[in-house]
């Protein structure tokens, strides 16, 4: 059993659609060097949580394209004049390119992009080793559920591969876990991965 992560100063991170009753992903602004929006959501005026905040954002990044994660996409662009950063840039609204191994700035530290389909092929989830901080998209939540594979573009066995490929970036010291939907895990999220994985398996 690995040791208790030592706390290292981190980066906060606030869930802007937190309590909001429409149809939206959660929206995670990061605020630090790199003031960064992750998903913007739909349904809410995101623009307007965010300016309760800080003035300017540096760059919007989303974990994949599904509609509830990216349908405040034109107005975040539009205010803060910012590029939305994913995977495909063959997809509308997205800008700039993340590709697998990439290192993307949120905050004050670095998070490694990792390529995850499974839920959607442009899926990605971001992970910072130092804080151990993991930005998991729709492919895993709180308490071992998992991202849905009925959608256009879902596929179980990518699926599982994805979630183990987390496993392997990740350890038992992983201190956040912030997921598309939900609430945020804080209290050992290795094993809400753990069980996810297994779930995911036998689920199908």
């Amino acid at each position: 059993m690995l040791k208790p992560r030592l706390p290292e100063r981190a980066s906060v991170i606030r869930n802007l659609a937190r309590g909001r009753q429409v149809f939206t992903s959660n929206a995670y602004f990061v605020d630090g060097d790199r003031r960064v929006l992750v998903d913007a959501g739909n349904d809410f005026d995101v623009v307007a949580a965010v300016r309760t905040h800080v003035d300017d954002l540096d760059a919007l990044v989303l974990t994949h394209t599904h509609p509830d994660h990216v349908g405040n996409v034109p107005a975040v662009k539009d205010a803060f004049d910012i590029p939305a950063w994913g995977f495909d840039t063959d997809i509308e609204g997205v800008d700039r390119p993340i590709g697998d191994g990439d290192t993307v700035q949120f905050g004050d530290h670095d998070y490694l992009a990792l390529h995850t389909p499974g839920h959607k092929d442009d899926h990605l989830c971001f992970y910072a080793d130092g804080p151990g901080i993991l930005f998991a998209g729709d492919l895993v939540f709180a308490n071992g559920s998992f991202g849905r594979t009925d959608l256009p573009e879902g596929d179980r066995d990518r699926l599982v591969e994805s979630i183990d490929r987390l496993l392997e970036v990740t350890d038992e010291s992983l201190a956040e876990m912030h997921t598309g939907h939900g609430p945020s895990v804080t209290v050992d999220p290795y094993h809400d991965i753990e069980i996810a994985a297994q779930a995911a398996r036998q689920r199908r």
